[in-house]
């Protein structure tokens, strides 16, 4: 068919070769054949046979030079797609010969007005590369005469040539930098990968770290009272010049950000590590809501993202936080996902949320996965570890697992038990007992080669059994593992140097059976033990000290993530998954001391006055998709529009010239004096433009004062709690919605003084909800744990139906009511001293009254003092500084208070049923203090009644690792039921719950914020003692309030 003269015929072997080819099938043999048709008249055959011969030219490179003079003359082809892939053919011959010939084929197509074209000479530049890396110098030419192409078919290309030819030479960037930040959002998916990457690097080498003004402003708040003004003023002037973001690099992070929406993995990935290279800490935080979504992409994705989020989440744990539902394990996942998960969950742990996650992993332990549960046990050690409060709540759980019928479950509980007693074996002798007895049914090496250690490196605590042990474990000595008969040896040479009447022989014994034993590395061990222990005339000076060798103190071990030391890798890299250096990969500079020049990146105007009415166009593009991000993300960005004064009309004008602009761009076949013509009435256009520019900013300066005004109206009028936190989020909104477009004025946005009076109606389109339409990432699952609820009244709902909503799995038969209290503590704290207030006192006490502010606020109380002589005016709660989740219910501005007046306000503070300090400022007219409230751990509940056999359903359901108890001392005046009570429920907002046994006291209450259980039963036993008990899901809580109330009832 190939040999026919008709054209149809060949077509149709074509379409069957290449139809091969995509099979997989070898078509080498056809070579001959299909090159004769290289010069055929007929485009499709033509395009096909090159498509062959892109295939196989590198196998059969001696035929397929006989057809160069054909390429060459195809390069001259009126249609681009001959030309292009006349260029990708010669490029793939790979012989040094017809290197000139290429070089010379790739400068004429760098110059061709198709952008196709010019693509693929970038492509033959890398290609080129690695077959004649001397070609270097010249190659950089063409690269850099492509770096100036305004194509966004070509910037991802010749990028990728950049980054393989010579990415060293950034000075090549300079004066394009704008334009490719400017082109980003245009760029094909992959070219924007290979852009954002080099962008990355650049950034690096020629702009400050942004981290820096975080530390700059901590060291700064500390506002001295003894301080004169004039010094204050200068600590001031100080902080406002440490840092200013240079306007280029507040370029790459605004034209990156739309890219998050990206429905291709390894952009939004790009994306992520640029922000987490590049972006100030607190903004880098709007990458973990686009990382969460890609989790329901396929596994192999869900890797390599889960591998770049568990290193985010060992440095900041507050961008992953509100997202931890999303790393639950599915039964589904493959183990490789479900081990990540598992290490994301762990480095998020806090107190705050361990309960929920112990109550997971235990579930995880019970998995078929046998490599899952191992890991899951391990994971709950390091839990252990970094959370004090719950290190024996988790050693409890572990020591219950050592009766599982799982080996491995029980073996890996052994070794994680042995490197947590390693931290406090002083209270642990009983456990250590109890693995000693777990020795005779443990098989598996590492969990016996643990408990023999164990037992020898404690073996003082443990007299009695050791040399139990030691007896047991001589008899199966031979039948043991290396491993495990090391450890034999160490254990005999320790409890010969400690307790040598009972168990000299026995060691001498081991030490024989291991002097003839198969494993040098046991004859070795064995002959140092001998000699260091047994004294005898040869034995040098080394065995006066063996004691303190052999039981010399060990550092506990440090339980740390196997992700802590990748993050010197560059995040969506492969050296960084694979966690070595991989071959081309480029590291990321280290910020520099001081800013280079950035005037080396500006392009004289007559030159970039039509990129730039490009970029203006692009920028107004660009604005709607910042509605993809969270609800307080587009208050902000309403507030910039409106605050900026383009009309509607004009920007549908910018569109249609950005369409002309790119009609002409893709055609390639304007001319010269066309292209200047054009430049020179943009370059009027712009300034024009800048003209109006002056007028708008008053205009919208104006607005901006007008909305103040609103804001602060429906502020002062609001009456329910629910109205004054949407004030207050308009007001921090407003705020920064001034800062953003000052920004954007000073990025060369254009402005238009036509639209003054239509920007008004935004202002009143905030009534209204803000997303009618369901967005990529606005999906429940997706919703931070920690978004504010507007929870529904105890007015409204009965007090049952609201703990229902709280989140207690309560049965139909139960009835648990919240009650009001009769016992408010008139403990006060200090919040502001007088003389650190300049006259202003501050105390605060916890009111106990429930539903003032919502069913998750917890009421304070603060009493406001003037102790001078003069009128306090406008005291006011300022800026505030929560930890993640915490909300807060600022109290209405007090406009006098009079010399020597006191007055009391109440705030709610949510506090997410922590412990964790709420700071904020509370201000005057003329200053600022910073001011924290700590709650005691007993004001973060609620008290609730219940029946005595409905609060045993409750505890019988809470137990293992959900409860906590000690012994106590009481002295016999305060073991009547009426002291009891009335120390309990002074020190934690309890309620009674009625009892029928006079030695047993309960109590019960719910936690404010999550509406957890939290049950107290304190039973009187004989000669004086009492045993408290604490069941709860929230073990951190109940940790912490059994040691407050152990003091409570112990003293006299």
């Amino acid at each position: 068919m190939l040999e026919s003269s008709k054209d149809s015929a060949k077509l149709d072997a074509m379409k069957r070769i290449v139809g091969m080819i995509a099979k997989g099938k070898n078509a080498s043999e056809l070579f001959p054949a299909v090159v004769k048709n290289v010069a055929s008249k007929n485009i499709e055959i033509k395009k096909l046979v090159y498509v062959y011969l892109m295939r196989y030219a590198e196998e059969q490179q001696d035929l397929a030079l006989l057809s160069i003079s054909t390429f060459q003359r195809a390069l001259k082809d009126p249609n681009q797609l001959i030309r292009a892939s006349a260029l990708r053919v010669l490029s793939s011959i790979r012989v040094p010969i017809i290197v000139p010939i290429m070089m010379l084929a790739i400068k004429e197509a760098s110059s061709d007005l198709s952008p196709y074209v010019r693509k693929n000479a970038a492509h033959a530049i890398q290609k080129l590369y690695s077959l004649d890396p001397e070609q270097k110098e010249m190659l950089i030419e063409v690269i850099e005469k492509l770096l100036k192409d305004r194509s966004t078919l070509v910037a991802g290309s010749v990028v990728m040539a950049f980054e393989e030819v010579c990415p060293d030479r950034i000075d090549l960037i300079h004066k394009n930098y704008r334009k490719l930040c400017n082109l980003l959002v245009d760029v094909e998916e992959w070219g924007q990968v290979v852009i954002i990457h080099m962008l990355t690097r650049y950034a690096r080498t020629q702009f400050l770290s942004p981290w820096k003004v975080d530390e700059v402003v901590d060291e700064y708040c500390e506002n001295n009272f003894y301080e004169s003004d004039e010094e204050q003023k200068e600590k001031d002037q100080k902080l406002k010049t440490v840092y200013t973001m240079d306007p280029d690099h507040r370029l790459l992070l605004r034209n990156t950000k739309p890219l998050l929406q990206s429905r291709n993995a390894a952009v939004v990935m790009a994306v992520a590590q640029l922000y987490w290279h590049l972006a100030p800490k607190s903004e880098a935080g709007i990458v973990s809501k686009s990382l969460v979504r890609l989790l329901r992409s396929n596994r192999e994705v869900q890797y390599i993202v889960l591998q770049n989020i568990a290193t985010m989440s060992i440095q900041r744990k507050g961008m992953f936080e509100p997202y931890l539902k999303s790393f639950y394990v599915r039964s589904t996942d493959p183990t490789m996902i479900k081990t990540l998960k598992l290490e994301i969950m762990t480095n998020l742990a806090n107190e705050a949320n361990i309960s929920t996650l112990l109550r997971e992993f235990q579930t995880y332990v019970k998995s078929q996965d046998k490599q899952f549960a191992a890991a899951t046990i391990q994971a709950i050690g390091r839990c252990a570890t970094n959370i004090t409060e719950v290190t024996d709540t988790c050693l409890n759980g572990l020591v219950c697992l050592l009766s599982n019928r799982d080996e491995i479950v029980v073996a890996e509980s052994v070794v994680v038990i042995k490197k947590l007693l390693q931290t406090q074996p002083a209270h642990h002798g009983e456990i250590i007992k109890h693995m000693a007895k777990l020795l005779d049914n443990i098989t598996v090496p590492v969990a016996r080669a643990s408990i023999l250690w164990l037992i020898g490196e404690y073996c003082e605590r443990v007299p009695k059994i050791a040399p139990d042990v030691l007896r047991k474990t001589a008899k199966s000595f031979t039948n043991e593992d290396d491993l495990v008969k090391l450890q034999i040896l160490n254990l005999g040479a320790k409890l010969y140097l400690t307790n040598s009447k009972q168990t000299k022989l026995l060691t001498q014994y081991v030490l024989n059976l291991g002097k003839y034993d198969q494993s040098y590395d046991i004859r070795d061990r064995t002959r140092f033990i001998r000699q260091l222990i047994v004294p005898n005339e040869k034995s040098g000076a080394l065995s006066k000290y063996a004691k303190k060798i052999f039981l010399a103190q060990k550092p506990a071990p440090l339980l740390e993530s196997p992700f802590k030391d990748r993050d010197h890798f560059q995040l969506g890299t492969l050296s960084h998954t694979l966690n070595s250096r991989a071959t081309g990969y480029l590291e990321l500079s280290d910020w520099p001391e001081a800013a280079p020049d950035p005037s080396v990146r500006n392009v004289d105007v007559a030159e970039s006055a039509k990129e730039w009415t490009g970029i203006l166009g692009k920028q107004k593009k660009e604005k709607p998709t910042k509605k993809f991000y969270s609800e307080s993300e587009e208050e902000e960005d309403e507030s910039a529009s409106n605050s900026s004064s383009g009309s509607g009309s004009d920007s549908e004008s910018e569109k249609e010239d950005k369409e002309e602009g790119s009609t002409d761009e893709s055609s390639g076949s304007s001319s010269p004096s066309e292209e200047s013509t054009d430049s020179e009435s943009d370059s009027k256009e712009s300034a024009a433009k800048k003209t109006c520019r002056a007028v708008n900013e008053s205009d919208s300066e104006d607005i901006k004062k007008k909305k103040a005004e609103g804001i602060f109206k429906k502020r002062s009028t609001s009456s329910s709690s629910d109205s004054e936190y949407t004030s207050s989020d308009e007001c921090s909104s407003g705020s920064k919605s001034e800062s953003d477009s000052k920004s954007d004025s000073e990025s060369g946005k254009s402005e238009n003084a036509t639209s003054n009076k239509k920007e008004e109606k935004p202002v009143q389109d905030r009534k209204t909800p803000k997303n009618q339409d369901v967005f990529l990432l606005d999906l429940d699952d997706f919703c931070p744990v920690t978004t504010p609820v507007a929870v529904p009244t105890a007015a409204v709902l009965s007090p049952s139906l609201t703990a229902d909503l709280e989140g207690l799995s309560l049965s139909s038969s139960s009835v648990i009511d919240v009650t009001m209290h009769v016992s408010v503590p008139t403990k006060t704290h200090e919040l502001l001293h007088r003389m650190s207030g300049k006259g202003l006192a501050a105390h605060y006490h916890f009111s106990r009254q429930p539903g003032i502010f919502g069913d998750c606020m917890v009421p304070v109380q603060v009493t406001l003092t003037n102790t001078t002589d003069q009128k306090i005016e406008n005291i006011h709660i300022g800026e505030k500084k929560l930890p993640p989740g915490m909300r807060m219910h600022e109290f209405n501005p007090i406009e006098c208070l009079e010399p020597g007046g006191s007055i009391t306000a109440t705030v709610g503070i949510d506090f997410c049923d922590s412990t964790q300090t709420a700071s904020f400022q509370l201000c005057t007219k003329d200053d600022h203090f910073n001011v924290n409230i700590q709650p005691p751990v007993g004001e973060l509940l609620l008290p609730v009644t219940m029946s005595e056999k409905d609060f045993k359903k409750e505890q019988g359901m809470l137990t293992g690792m959900n409860e906590t108890s000690t012994t106590i001392a009481v002295a016999p005046q305060n073991s009547t039921r009426l002291v009891i009570i009335e120390r309990v429920v002074k020190a934690a907002n309890l309620g009674v719950v009625p009892s029928g046994q006079d030695n047993i006291h309960r109590f019960a209450a719910k936690t404010v914020h999550s509406g957890s259980l939290m049950l107290v039963t304190v039973e009187l036993k004989e000669s004086s003692t009492a045993q408290l008990i604490i069941n709860t899901e929230k073990t951190v809580i109940g940790s912490v309030l059994l040691r407050e109330l152990k003091p409570v009832l112990s003293q006299g």
